[in-house]
């Protein structure tokens, strides 16, 4: 069974649709357009080596196709790797009516959109997320972006796909640290925007972490509708929408300090979680229902954190894309299923309430 909805946006409304066959049932409903003009699939050598089949009814439909191979994980979003991939489509006889195919994680998928965004100052392109982060996250909501050293995400644009085609099948091959990412992805939808999406998390966790796909489906589709209900009202994360940031300021200083690929996504956002739970309480936000996010996330089994410095994190969160002229405002839990945008803390209560947190979430002694 495929779910279908709709995400609007300024620019139209991207069709969503979740379930066995959603490939073939997207290129379908797209075959004319596809029939018109260049194919571009952007994807990386692990989810081709192991679904390229996938890409079949795509092929079928179009015009002409080419597959381009990116770097995997997070090293595809560099400037090198945005540069090769326009280079590739100009010579590849990019048009404005050529289409970007993401089929891949969240990093292949923030990289195509961005490319798509830029090239020829803007070319349609489609999300096919491979993993569970991507399906519940990365595809939704058109926020592209490719990393700096600085910072992660430091570059990119608004830039909704024509469609997101999401195959659960996908994700049966997912090793435990992407199906660990893409469940921390969903508990952060849950714990901020919908309690119906955190208790489902809670009553199927274990069957989530041993890969269950039809339990793994039904809260990709879940946490999909949730973003894009949010989004739909905020597209450009002028207010509610940065409720999604739950976790991410200190996520994403975390996996700048500690080195792109080295601590995965899902790990970063979970600690971060942690902290922004730390800091409520700093700030009198008795969160309810913040013991059942601590408690979910205990079971998700987050390695600990290396040694780190935390005043070189205060400098990273600094610069996190979201800072102000008047600070950074971090994403508070005040209930489950609820939050508190822009929530400004003194820095130096964030690097002592830091120190404290760091000490508690390193690694055990061996």
């Amino acid at each position: 069974m495929i779910e279908r909805f709709e995400l609007p946006h300024p620019r139209g409304s991207t069709p969503h649709l979740y379930g066995e066959g959603a490939i073939a049932a997207g290129v379908a409903e797209l075959g004319p357009r596809l029939a018109g003009g260049s194919l571009f699939v952007v994807s990386a050598r692990p989810i081709l080596d192991l679904h390229a089949s996938a890409l079949e009814p795509l092929r079928d439909a179009a015009a002409t196709c080419e597959v381009i191979e990116v770097a995997d994980g997070e090293a595809a979003k560099s400037v090198d790797e945005a540069e090769r991939l326009w280079r590739r489509l100009s010579r590849g006889g990019g048009r404005r009516d050529s289409i970007v195919a993401a089929f891949g994680g969240g990093s292949v998928c923030d990289l195509a959109g961005f490319c798509a965004g830029t090239f020829l100052r803007g070319v349609s392109w489609i999300a096919m997320p491979s993993t569970l982060l991507a399906q519940v996250d990365a595809a939704i909501g058109g926020k592209t972006a490719i990393d700096l050293a600085e910072a992660k995400n430091a570059v990119g644009l608004f830039h909704h796909p024509h469609a997101v085609l999401a195959e659960p099948g996908l994700l049966s091959t997912l090793p435990d640290v992407e199906r660990r990412s893409g469940l921390v992805e969903a508990i952060k939808v849950g714990a901020v925007v919908d309690r119906e999406l955190f208790a489902l998390l809670e009553r199927s966790i274990e069957r989530l972490l041993a890969g269950d796909v039809r339990a793994l489906a039904a809260v990709a589709a879940a946490a999909a509708r949730a973003k894009a209900r949010l989004v739909g009202v905020d597209p450009e994360e002028a207010g509610a929408r940065q409720l999604l940031n739950f976790g991410h300021t200190l996520g994403h200083a975390l996996e700048a300090e500690v080195g792109y690929g080295r601590i995965a996504h899902g790990d970063a956002v979970a600690h971060g979680m942690r902290f922004a739970l730390a800091l409520s309480r700093a700030a009198g936000l008795t969160a309810t229902g913040a013991e059942r996010l601590q408690a979910l996330l205990d079971r998700l089994g987050v390695p600990g954190l290396p040694a780190l410095d935390a005043a070189r994190l205060v400098t990273r969160i600094s610069r996190d894309k979201k800072a102000r002229a008047e600070g950074v405002g971090w994403v508070l839990m005040t209930g489950l299923g609820e939050g508190r945008v822009g929530v400004l803390r003194p820095p130096e209560e964030v690097a002592e309430r830091l120190e404290e947190f760091l000490l508690a979430r390193g690694d055990p002694p061996v």
